[in-house]
């Protein structure tokens, strides 16, 4: 089954405040080398996912990179997707949480409140790409290895759910450096962890508002689509699809 869908490129329109973050990923360029997935670990304090938790089934990245196969073999070609929360404005987790943990707000962004969340997990069976991860034990690590969690990033406890939040401590501290220096927020500013490691430059964030941002740009790309747009949750990633030459090169 393929993991995405074709469709627009076109952005949602939503009167949102000050900005309407949003990303573009660049499936073209994106070499499945994961340095996204270790960046957003180490950033945003995600515990880390040991053997023993996987052969239990119990997933926690916030972001993934998923692999699927095109062509019959000896054909067969290697596709790499990453896929983090898609930040729907239409977003299917809202309506279901009974205490309001996770919502929209005025910035574009689909937010995860961690003091609220009594870890229902209704919100991550409602969401059609499955990214939202519920904690099943509170992150620990033996002394010094602590000094390496980010303090900026709150470490959540067991029994919460938990996705990416488009590195929003990140998005602060643009805000705020911009408001010290006097000034606008400009393109650029904030750039959260999986962007900023990229070495393939396969993942762009910004705002959307601002029509002279280069997101703006490549989110009208004609290689434009939603995945599982016919679900009409209206996402704020935007995916460019893969390019694939009619001729294999051959050198003469």
């Amino acid at each position: 089954m393929a993991p995405v869908q074709d469709g627009s490129s076109q952005m949602t329109s939503a009167n949102f405040g000050g900005h309407n973050w949003g990303m573009v990923v660049d499936i073209d360029k994106c070499i499945g080398c994961q340095a996204c997935v270790i960046a957003c670990q180490a950033e945003n304090n995600v515990p880390l996912n040991t053997q023993d938790r996987v052969e239990r089934g119990r997933s926690i990245s916030w972001i993934r990179i998923e692999r699927y196969w095109e062509g019959d073999f000896p054909d067969t070609k290697a596709r790499f997707i990453p896929i983090m929360c898609q930040h729907c404005e239409n977003a299917p987790c809202e309506p279901v949480c009974p205490v309001f943990a996770t919502y929209h707000n005025d910035q574009g962004m689909n937010v995860q409140v961690y003091n609220r969340c009594v870890g229902t997990r209704y919100c991550a069976n409602n969401c059609p790409y499955k990214v939202r991860r519920f904690n099943w034990e509170t992150f620990t690590l033996d002394e010094p290895l602590e000094l390496q969690l980010n303090p900026d990033v709150t470490t959540r406890t067991a029994g919460v759910m938990e996705k990416c939040t488009f590195c929003v401590q990140r998005i602060q501290e643009g805000k705020n450096r911009a408001r010290r220096e006097d000034r606008d927020l400009h393109d650029g500013d904030v750039t959260p962890a999986c962007a900023q490691t990229c070495p393939a430059d396969a993942i762009i964030f910004g705002d959307l508002k601002d029509s002279d941002s280069r997101i703006s740009r490549m989110a009208e790309h004609p290689r434009g689509y939603h995945m599982l747009e016919q679900l009409n949750t209206r996402p704020a990633v935007t995916y460019l699809k893969k390019l694939v030459p009619e001729k294999p090169f051959t050198e003469e």
